[in-house]
């Protein structure tokens, strides 16, 4: 099997499961990372209505929650927002827990959308698991609008760990795929979490890439313990 199709196929697998494992594994502090991306992008992009958010690899929906959340919070209009993702399992878990959202089952170097359509494309925790990421980011730059934003949280490498960096990668990989598994009963699913981290970009790389797509950077952060990275770039 292909290695796309194989990462699509282990995400079908784990969808029942996948947002209680994550709840547990991340102990909630994901909401806090994703509530940080949406009102740094929503600042960033300065507008009170925006047209359209795109959330790629939008697993379960949750990050299409937050954006609609944190722009009621903020007093902005958001006309649209579109989740875009090969799984159907995956999809199948949104549209039960967000059907006020529309869905489009499509991987990101393929989505079924306009040119110049989006104001703000996301992608949270997924473009680890886009194999031909450069193609993503280049279909993500084609389906934005002049100065929309791509807005990526990811597990980045830390080739030069700290100390609590070294705690983050025993976590990484001792003690979450135990846990993710036996939620899951699917222990090579979890396993294949930290094994990616290992063989992805660092953030300086995750930047090149961006800026050789056609994004001029805007803004980079790790959050604890550089678990999740945070990078925020423009359309040029």
């Amino acid at each position: 099997m292909e290695k796309q199709e194989k990462i699509v196929s282990m995400f079908d697998n784990i969808a029942p499961t996948y947002d209680t494992a994550n709840r547990v594994m991340s102990m909630g502090v994901d909401k806090s990372w994703r509530r940080k991306a949406c009102d740094k992008a929503y600042g960033y992009l300065g507008l009170d209505t925006i047209e359209s958010i795109v959330d790629v690899a939008c697993g379960t929906g949750d990050m299409m929650n937050f954006w609609k959340e944190r722009s009621e919070t903020s007093g902005i209009a958001v006309d649209n927002i579109v989740g875009i993702d090969p799984s159907e399992g995956m999809v199948n878990v949104a549209r039960e827990k967000y059907p006020k959202f529309d869905y489009k089952i499509a991987p990101a170097t393929e989505i079924p959308l306009d040119d110049a359509s989006a104001d703000i494309i996301s992608i949270t925790y997924g473009i680890r698991n886009v194999v031909a990421r450069q193609e993503g980011l280049k279909e993500f730059n084609r389906v934005l609008k002049q100065g929309g934003l791509v807005v990526i949280l990811e597990f980045m490498k830390n080739e030069n760990p700290s100390f609590l960096g070294k705690i983050r990668d025993f976590y990484m990989h001792k003690i979450l795929p135990h846990v993710g598994g036996f939620i899951s009963k699917n222990l090579e699913a979890y396993t294949y979490l930290p094994d990616s981290i290992e063989d992805f970009l660092t953030v300086a790389g995750m930047e090149a890439e961006l800026e050789e797509a056609g994004f001029e950077m805007l803004y980079t952060k790790s959050f604890s313990m550089d678990i999740s990275t945070l990078l925020i770039a423009r359309k040029k």
